[in-house]
């Protein structure tokens, strides 16, 4: 296995053409953050392992337009510190947030709390330059507005898993930064259905179990912050719940525990969507097939995003797994394992029934990589 490293969009492409003409196969790799997701590519399925590390550079960041060309080898930390100069961020926070690359967020449409109000990858992404699985180079969107082959490569690109391109670069609409934050911390879960009727604009609503509580932030000038802030103190009183405003470092301490709350400890772990009006018949279900066993509950209630730390032996994660599947049956919901033991996944499908949409996805691989030579059984239904 030999592991490349092109330092230009023409070195990719002549490294994916020599592959594609020699039918080598090529694993693609930033930083690594989402290699334990789906099926792991095994070393002995793969010739090339293609690192986007020398493609890390703001290649143009239009301040006045608020949008910004960044390469895929970029981690978001990085590139946040350099639009920070003009006051102006890209406003995702997956986990691994300070290690993870920009292509790593496209490729599996990561998204942190802000998504509430920010949405994820696919909703900020404009514009995206590839290299096809033949080393033909196309882009799209952003200044140069074109798609190809009649698809909308920049949606298309994100959730693919680098199955279908290698991404070189993507164009991002960008918000100016907040002044200010506050986060309300408001006891068990009564008042979400209160919050997301009222006139209030949190950037985050999260939902946590055990000893269950919501996170709320809101990230705006100072004044507005803690306008809101007292707002929802308000109304969590007149529901019954008690609450509190934290701000400042406190309120840095509470989010870092909260992003890392489902990895920390032993388990699988699962990454479920649903739709919001599910999530609280969800959680209660969850919580009641974990019964004496650890687990952990993280995710965003006005969205319908959980992430799901299931401790317990291999028997009961593949109980409660089959049992989240069968209460989300595909295109209502899903539930992806992220992270889970050799001997999990051997029993398990990591991504679980695709409905439908399995045949479209694997059609749309034919057309981008027929001989199948990039990230092979990566992404969902294996990559083929």
């Amino acid at each position: 296995m030999t592991i490349l490293e092109p330092a230009s969009a023409d070195e990719v492409a002549a490294i994916l053409a020599g592959a594609h003409r020699d039918r080598q196969r090529i694993q693609i790799r930033g930083a690594g953050t989402k290699l334990g997701w789906g099926e792991p590519v095994a070393a002995a399925a793969v010739d090339i392992v293609l690192s986007t590390a020398k493609l890390n550079r703001v290649l143009a960041h239009r301040h006045g337009d608020l949008t910004a060309t960044l390469q895929a080898g970029a981690t978001l930390a990085a590139v946040n510190g350099a639009l920070a100069t003009h006051g102006q961020w890209l406003p995702l926070d997956p986990p691994s947030a300070d290690r993870c690359t920009i292509g790593g967020l496209v490729a599996t449409n990561d998204s942190g709390p802000r998504r509430h109000r920010y949405g994820a990858p696919r909703d900020l992404i404009i514009g995206v330059d590839i290299v096809r699985a033949d080393g033909v180079a196309a882009k799209a969107g952003g200044i140069v507005v074109k798609n190809v082959a009649g698809y909308d490569l920049g949606r298309l690109m994100t959730g693919s898993f680098g199955t279908l391109a290698v991404i070189v670069s993507a164009t991002f609409k960008l918000y100016p930064l907040p002044r200010a934050s506050r986060t309300v911390i408001v006891d068990g879960h009564d008042t979400v259905a209160a919050l997301l009727g009222s006139q209030l604009t949190p950037t985050a609503v999260e939902i946590e179990a055990p000893a269950p509580r919501l996170l709320v932030r809101f990230e705006t000038t100072d004044v507005a912050a803690q306008q809101q802030a007292d707002a929802l103190v308000s109304l969590a009183k007149a529901s019954g719940a008690s609450s509190a405003i934290v701000g400042g470092d406190e309120e840095l301490a509470l989010w870092t525990h909260h992003a890392r709350r489902p990895w920390n400890g032993d388990g699988a772990v699962v990454k479920i969507t649903l739709l919001p009006s599910a999530v609280a018949s969800t959680l209660t279900w969850l919580v009641d097939a974990m019964r004496g066993a650890d687990y952990d509950v993280v995710g965003r209630a006005g969205v319908g995003v959980l992430l799901a730390r299931i401790g317990g032996d291999v028997e009961r994660q593949t109980r409660v797994l089959a049992g989240l599947r069968e209460r989300l049956p595909a295109p209502t919901g899903s539930a992806v394992l992220v992270r889970g033991s050799d001997e999990l996944k051997s029993r398990v499908d990591p991504w679980g029934p695709l409905g439908d949409g399995l045949g479209v996805m694997r059609a749309i691989k034919r057309q981008f990589d027929p001989q199948g030579i990039l990230n092979p059984g990566r992404g969902p239904g294996g990559g083929e």
